[in-house]
């Protein structure tokens, strides 16, 4: 690339619409505030050379925190921005240096921006002075007057949803600013709307994503979470097992289904494995006995990489009707146990700068009539990873949680009878999601195994 590109990434809004008590773009999703989720993205663009931040003054602090965190190399500046978006852009382009550069206008809760239409943005700007990013609408526009009556229908081929980036000359987007403050022109959500409204150049269309959405309102955080969850899976997918080779890892809970699955399929990618379960005298629920069994990993390998707890018990009966010892011994297993093992697991991990993996499933989500304490611990199991991935940040310490589907183990077999073999997932195929999760950058998220 000849010319720079500088991308702006705006983060100055104060988040009303989204019902938090925190702006949008510092809502942790996925284990990130969103802000940093785009960050990520833009900072690894080959077709980026430095990003503008513009925050709220309120929020200055907050945004050097993040910052520092993660290193960014090609954060170049971190402005206040304004009590608009309209004035958060024109102190953005009033930052950057010369006329001829390439500047992307981003929104901070896009955080699913990809390299593909930064590409694209920057391209176009080859041969135009403005860039827009829109997709098809879905639904049928309809135009209407101040009593809410309708007054036109225009046709739906023609209508477009505009996303950001929107990419800009900075001359172009600086001069249509700078008309607009001697106007007094205000209440412009769209940069382009601004290069329009001056005639100052005709705006390219480029081809955006239905997945960059924007969030706005709180059920976009929903809906962005799964998102994250089915780009991790993609990601994971892509992993090979052959980084394992040479690897320590520890399984608790290794004597049978996915427990002994993972051993299996890590043992023939190279990994040095050690297993523990009850029949070895090794119960989750009591603390001294994981101690014992990382100590004894330790002495032999000096150094462990990757836990796994695949240790659980699921136990079925209304809640009225249930044994208490039953009760404690469940949730001593399934939620005790995964705490005991990661707070065991931690100092050895810190030094590896290794990961952990925990089982969750998809009771998680809503509790299941007759199986409610089976169900709490999966959802607990989840909070808990949630919070340890925060807690073990600074320290490079990864922790995800697998919920596979329906699966072909023992525990199932004894609690379900027999099940169509079709229906089922293969204990191996939850090993291999697991394995290539573990291997992965990701932390906090919930990672499916699925057919």
């Amino acid at each position: 690339m000849s010319d720079k590109v500088i991308a702006v990434i705006l983060a100055a809004g104060t988040g009303e619409r989204a019902g938090h008590h925190l702006p949008k773009q510092f809502v942790k999703i996925a284990g990130k505030t969103v802000l940093e989720h785009t960050l990520d993205t833009v900072e690894r663009s080959r077709f980026v050379n430095h990003i503008y931040v513009v925050v709220h003054a309120r929020y200055r602090h907050a945004a050097e925190s993040l910052l520092e965190r993660n290193r960014y190399t090609k954060v170049a500046k971190l402005l206040a921005g304004g009590d608009t978006r309209q004035e958060s852009s024109r102190i953005a382009v009033t930052a950057v240096d010369g006329d001829r550069t390439k500047v992307l206008v981003h929104d901070a809760v896009r955080p699913f921006i990809s390299e593909e239409i930064i590409r694209n943005c920057v391209l176009a700007l080859d041969t135009h002075e403005a860039v827009d990013v829109a997709i098809p609408a879905g639904d049928t526009i309809i135009q209407v007057d101040a009593s809410r009556f309708i007054r036109d229908i225009p046709n739906r081929a023609c209508m477009f949803r505009g996303q950001t980036p929107q990419a800009f000359r900075a001359g172009v987007l600086r001069h249509a600013h700078m008309l607009a403050m001697q106007d007094r022109a205000s209440g412009f959500t769209d940069d382009c709307g601004l290069v329009l409204r001056y005639e100052l150049a005709p705006v390219y269309v480029v081809c955006g994503e239905q997945k960059n959405i924007k969030i706005t309102y709180p059920e976009d955080i929903f809906l962005a979470d799964k998102l994250f969850q089915l780009n991790a899976l993609q990601a994971c997918a892509a992993t090979s097992l052959s980084a394992l080779r040479g690897k320590v890892l520890v399984v608790f809970g290794a004597s049978r289904g996915i427990g002994k699955a993972v051993c299996g399929l890590a043992e023939s990618s190279g990994a040095c494995v050690h297993g523990f379960s009850r029949s070895s005298a090794c119960n989750v629920a009591v603390r001294q006995e994981i101690d014992a069994a990382l100590h004894e990993v330790c002495l032999k390998t000096d150094r462990i990489d990757y836990v796994v707890n695949t240790a659980g018990v699921l136990k079925m009966g209304k809640i009225e009707d249930r044994n208490r010892d039953d009760i404690a011994e469940e949730v001593a297993t399934n939620f005790t146990g995964a705490v005991n093992v990661v707070q065991a697991s931690i100092p050895y991990l810190r030094k590896s700068r290794g990961g952990m993996l925990l089982f969750t499933s998809s009771s998680h989500t809503r509790g299941r009539a007759l199986y409610s304490v089976y169900s709490s611990t999966k959802a607990a199991i989840v909070n808990f990873m949630q919070a340890v991935s925060e807690e073990l940040f600074h320290d490079q310490v990864r922790i995800n949680a697998i919920n596979p589907e329906r699966t072909a183990t023992p525990m199932r077999f004894e609690n379900f009878g027999k099940e169509p073999e079709e229906t089922l997932l293969s204990p191996v195929r939850v090993a291999e999601v697991s394995l290539q999760t573990l291997l992965s950058d990701l932390t906090g998220q919930v990672i499916y195994a699925t057919r």
